[in-house]
């Protein structure tokens, strides 16, 4: 599957410079189908385990990031078959957010229903300035499955994830900015270019420091301030015993802040 464009594979995992591109390529919309939400949690757990993959972009290429699930694959599906399925479907969108490294998503054009999940699995999102986002799925009488519900009220509050979720409506890039649901707007034809730059920028980081970051911040979240303090002092004590905050305490003394280079 990596690397394997003659496969005819839906997404693809592709590397270069210590960064993982996890590409979706489903023509015309990135429809969400089993099979392509499988992948996609393939891929994500591939490029967690990688040496050379120390950051991800998230990518559905120039025209559309994901316009949501494959509707008639849905349609084909009775409750008994959801009932098997969604299960899945949230564990590989869970694969994706709990890659152990920096994720952002690059989204242009659509990004809707499972579109909007996946991008709700990175940790930053940029967006170009025709971009639209949003949670479509009650016009089909359902709620998001794929972590909606929950990723994007811990995103962007309670209040305006109910106003996205309960009418179903479309966000523009600027309006997704103003609310949190995205951190940065570019123009169209610069966003993969600012997302990599900022994967890169990362990749060439004390690795197993910011995994531990990643974690405390997304672990903590989900639990007690005196629980999340544990998490960080236990990640920050257990770093004194890296290489790398060896060569950032050493490269600090002796040449000044922001000049390490990790290993």
């Amino acid at each position: 599957m990596t690397n394997d464009e003659s496969s005819g594979a839906t997404a693809r995992l592709e590397v270069a410079d210590g960064v993982g591109t996890i590409r979706l390529d489903r023509p015309k919309m990135n429809a969400l189908d089993v099979a392509t939400q499988d992948l996609l949690g393939e891929l994500a757990r591939e490029a967690g385990r990688r040496e050379d993959v120390r950051a991800v972009v998230l990518y559905g290429g120039e025209k559309v990031f994901a316009a949501g699930a494959d509707i008639k694959e849905m349609r084909a599906m009775d409750h008994t078959a959801m009932v098997l399925r969604a299960r899945g479907l949230q564990e590989a969108f869970t694969a994706v957010a709990r890659i152990p490294k920096p994720v952002v998503a690059a989204v242009t054009g659509y990004a809707l229903g499972g579109g909007c999940e996946l991008a709700l699995c990175a940790d930053v999102r940029f967006a170009g300035e025709g971009a639209k986002l949003g949670q479509p799925e009650i016009l089909l009488g359902l709620i998001p499955g794929a972590g909606g519900t929950q990723r994007l009220s811990r995103l962007v509050g309670p209040a305006k994830a109910k106003d996205l979720i309960f009418t179903g409506r479309t966000v523009t890039a600027a309006e997704a900015c103003e609310i949190g649901l995205v951190d940065h707007v570019v123009p169209d034809a610069e966003v993969y270019e600012k997302a990599h730059a900022w994967a890169a920028r990362l990749a060439r980081g004390p690795a197993l420091a910011l995994r531990a970051a990643k974690e405390a911040v997304d672990f903590g979240l989900e639990t007690d301030i005196d629980t999340g303090l544990a998490i960080e002092r236990n990640w920050f004590a257990g770093l004194f015993a890296t290489e790398d905050r060896e060569i950032g305490m050493r490269s600090f003394v002796e040449q000044g802040p922001g000049k390490a280079e990790f290993r």
